[in-house]
């Protein structure tokens, strides 16, 4: 199949080059397509004031892929690679795997998800995929089941939707195995750390942190949410979409609309 990976890790992690290289060598034609530096917590941003370049980049990956270091966001480098730089759609946006969790609200802000979610805009089925650690690095597990996923993918087609897929950053004989979960709510304490600059001059570094795992009321709790999922051992398969339509409000504010001050003309 032909697929194509991004991710916000930058076109020199570790995690892109294994997932990029498990794929390529499965057979599968891989073409990377990539921010040139880190851009973490970007979420859907795009460049508009500012010309995007994109350079040829050789001998990091399996020598079957083509690859590129774009200098926009992750955003970017999909919209990119989809109207410019790919002669053909692909069949599949990839997107990681990410160094770090994108579980429950996480994907609000993840770059990893949006490039994924870039994919499923264009009408394109799109995957995400994160290891649930800044410390490990060992991907192979997520990769090799991020070609298997493929390859179930293939055979059992889904409707339009994006998937986001967490791996714990455990041995892969520990993993319990996947299951498909629905997105929780991870809430964090923001702290800003003051300092001062060698001139003397204040700055402000965000520092924040996991505060606690919460529920949301709204949501029936029969599927299991990502975040206590991955905690279980398991690999989680979350479906998104961008619809970001609440169906509660809005039954709730259809009741009451009527109500509305209305605009009155000054003719």
């Amino acid at each position: 199949m032909k697929l194509l990976i991004s991710n916000d890790d930058g076109v020199y992690a570790l995690g892109i080059r294994v997932l990029a290289n498990t794929l390529a060598t499965a057979g599968h034609d891989v073409t990377v397509v990539c921010p040139d530096r880190e851009r973490s917590a970007t979420g859907h941003g795009l460049t508009l004031h500012q010309p995007i370049r994109a350079d040829v980049i050789e001998a990091i990956f399996h020598p079957s892929i083509k690859a590129w270091a774009c200098s926009g966001t992750p955003s970017d480098c999909v919209k990119l690679a989809l109207w410019a730089l790919l002669d053909s759609p692909p069949d599949f946006v990839l997107s990681g795997i990410n160094h770090g969790a994108n579980l429950g609200t996480d994907v609000l802000y993840s770059g990893t998800v949006s490039a994924a979610m870039e994919g499923v805009l264009e009408g394109i089925p799109s995957i995400a995929f994160s290891l649930t650690s800044h410390k490990s690095h060992d991907f192979q597990p997520a990769a090799d089941f991020a070609c298997s996923l493929v390859q179930q993918l293939k055979e059992q087609p889904l409707p339009l939707t994006l998937l986001n897929v967490n791996v714990p950053a455990i041995a892969a004989s520990e993993i319990k195995g996947a299951i498909v979960t629905r997105q929780g709510i991870r809430r964090y304490v923001d702290v800003f750390e003051k300092r001062a600059d060698p001139r003397g001059k204040t700055y402000y570094w965000l520092a924040g942190e996991l505060l606690e795992d919460v529920e949301d009321p709204g949501v029936p709790d029969e599927v299991p949410t990502d975040v206590q999922a991955n905690r279980d051992h398991y690999i989680t398969i979350t479906p998104l979409h961008y619809n970001l339509t609440s169906p509660s409000g809005l039954k709730v504010m259809q009741q009451w609309a009527q109500g509305f001050p209305q605009i009155k003309s000054t003719d």
